[in-house]
């Protein structure tokens, strides 16, 4: 099985590549590119994201045919694709950070800034927080409910369709911290940062 990790400039995605190559050992392929025929013919692929909203849209865009080339497989073809952090958050129409950006499009909704009402909540949030798992998915399968992940970020996915959360979290309000419709899987937070469990999660969607 091939896992193709989007190398597509977006800031330092090491810990994604050391975590996904610790988890599949020599069982399983980890391509790290942005060549489009290896994505094309990958099992499955990860789209990592650090750094602002448009500043990976832009990076993305950048990269003649990457976005074609995902909407393909994604879409199209429907292979599994997991986003993290950012990568989450290009799955929706629009993105507010720094300017208006539109996104990919593939989950509808908007990326706003977290409410941290009148600077009660420091913003970015950073460090630990406790996750609600709102529903079974593959990729949370033996991840126990209340478990804490590890987050960095300022803005949060806010999707229209409601039955796509499969987890939040609690910063200032209810953020969305996880998502899955179909062949599509994201996380808000850092499966790469937040120790066992979220090599757990790497290793759930590896053997999707």
């Amino acid at each position: 099985m091939n896992v193709t990790i989007v190398d597509y400039k977006s800031g330092n995605i090491s810990s994604v590549i050391n975590s996904f190559k610790e988890v599949a050992k020599d069982k399983v392929n980890i391509e790290v590119t942005s060549d489009l025929n290896k994505i094309k013919s990958s099992d499955k692929v990860v789209l990592p994201g650090q750094g602002s909203f448009k500043s990976c849209v832009d990076a993305l865009n950048k990269i003649k045919g990457l976005t074609d080339t995902l909407n393909e497989f994604a879409i199209a073809n429907k292979k599994p694709l997991l986003g993290i952090c950012v990568g989450l958050q290009m799955f929706a129409d629009v993105g507010y950070e720094e300017t208006e950006t539109k996104g990919l499009g593939w989950i509808e909704g908007k990326v706003s800034k977290i409410d941290n009402q009148n600077g009660k909540y420091k913003l970015p949030h950073i460090g630990w927080n406790e996750i609600e798992i709102k529903k079974e998915s593959k990729i949370f399968k033996d991840i126990k409910n209340k478990t804490h992940m590890y987050f960095v970020h300022s803005y949060e996915f806010i999707p229209e369709d409601k039955s796509v959360i499969l987890a939040t979290t609690n910063y200032s309000c209810e953020i969305v911290c996880a998502i899955e419709r179909n062949n599509l899987f994201g996380t808000q937070f850092h499966p790469e940062k937040s120790d066992k469990i979220g090599l757990k999660i790497i290793d759930n969607f590896i053997k999707i």
